[in-house]
């Protein structure tokens, strides 16, 4: 119960630290060209997800880190593309869980088991707005983009079965 208290202590202080470091822009460096959105579905049964992929004019002072959109955050994946900086962010909304959970009448092998993200999702977004999180000079920049453009989806063909 005492490591509870210090635990939970420790999450609410460091939550508090992050606040100081971040802000929203409002006038922003970044110019967005392109940005659009689509869902998958896999070959597997339950297996599905969206991508979003955002094209800025090419920004090298900055690292771009997250993007959250729909109620989900994910780290992003940057490249290089002609003048423009592409990002790409993957969200998971498969609802097979390849979880596995350690059950057993001895309480300490259950302590393996991860528990689940309580995280609160710190923005208020519309279904088609998303919230990037870049790092400029050391501090947390948040990046509010709008009218984002959901494009075709995408099925992908289950494995050939020998």
């Amino acid at each position: 119960m005492k490591t509870i208290r210090i635990s939970s202590i420790i999450v609410i202080l460091l939550g508090f630290s992050q606040c100081g470091g971040s802000t929203l822009v409002k006038n922003p460096i970044l110019k967005v060209e392109k940005v659009f959105y689509n869902n998958w579905v896999g070959g597997l049964p339950g297996v599905s997800g969206t991508k979003v992929e955002i094209h800025i004019e090419d920004v090298s002072e900055v690292i771009f880190v997250a993007l959250y959109f729909q109620g989900k955050r994910t780290k992003v994946e940057v490249s290089k593309i002609e003048k423009f900086t592409r990002i790409i962010a993957h969200f998971s909304t498969s609802r097979r869980k390849n979880r596995n959970l350690i059950l057993d009448a001895d309480i300490t092998k259950e302590l393996e088991n991860t528990l689940p993200s309580l995280e609160e999702f710190p923005f208020q977004l519309k279904e088609n707005e998303a919230m990037l999180s870049y790092k400029k000079e050391n501090k947390t920049v948040y990046f509010k983009i709008e009218n984002i453009k959901k494009v075709q989806s995408i099925p992908f063909p289950s494995m050939n079965k020998k």
